[in-house]
């Protein structure tokens, strides 16, 4: 992991930083003025990075830290998107932007959309931050996520 370009430069060594075992501190901020309008949970997640055959983009492969598959992303040329989870199958676009950041947009109930943006400040630190909003622009809810990458000791 130590060879790639940091910030990364194009999706496959993005996904590629991506790689292992992440600490996971995730906020969530409910917009609506609810009374229970925030909440904050810990986790695990695996990822691994796929690269794809000839004909399909690369994909990452998130699971819990028990191993349960949690989504399969995989990622075209073209910027499409399709995100395979337990609810479903969806369908939304990628943009990896000149600062190393990925942004990716998928449609939501009702007209509304979700935009996740994904960069890291240093190659064991990922941040993630996401929207949900309305078809008029109105943000429902946001959440901030700090992932950090379990290391294991030299000579370990």
């Amino acid at each position: 992991m130590t060879d790639l370009p940091f910030p990364p430069t194009d999706l496959g060594a993005f996904l590629q930083l991506c790689d292992g075992r992440w600490m996971s501190l995730r906020s969530v901020f409910q917009l609506d003025g609810s009374e229970d309008w925030h909440s904050s949970e810990r986790g695990e997640l695996v990822m691994e990075c796929v690269e794809g055959a000839s004909d399909a983009g690369p994909s990452l492969e998130v699971r819990n830290g028990e191993g349960r598959q949690l989504a399969s992303m995989r990622f075209a040329a073209d910027g499409a998107l399709v995100l395979q989870a337990s609810q479903g199958d969806q369908s939304g676009q990628w943009q990896l932007h000149g600062d190393g950041c990925l942004e990716l947009t998928l449609p939501a109930e009702a007209g509304a959309s979700l935009r996740e943006r994904i960069w890291f400040t240093k190659a064991n630190l990922r941040l993630r931050s996401t929207t949900l909003m309305d078809r008029d622009g109105t943000p429902r809810q946001a959440s901030f996520c700090s992932e950090i990458r379990r290391v294991t000791a030299p000579g370990s």
